[in-house]
């Protein structure tokens, strides 16, 4: 019995880990999306493409 709750301890803390990963990438993603719009709206083309930049390595990485 002991082994079993190591084993579902071990899963609930993968789960938070993916979790909390997943709120982190969203939060990322908003802002970067945020950004880029004040971006444009400056006509700022060097903070934008960095940015875009910033958020395809975000999207490629998950």
């Amino acid at each position: 019995m002991g082994k079993m709750n190591i084993s579902n301890d071990k899963m609930l803390g993968l789960f938070a880990e993916m979790v909390l990963d997943e709120s982190i990438r969203k939060y990322k993603e908003q802002h970067l999306y945020k950004e880029i719009d004040l971006a444009l709206a400056k006509g700022d083309e060097e903070t934008f493409l960095t940015l875009t930049t910033e958020l395809k390595s975000l999207y490629a990485l998950g």
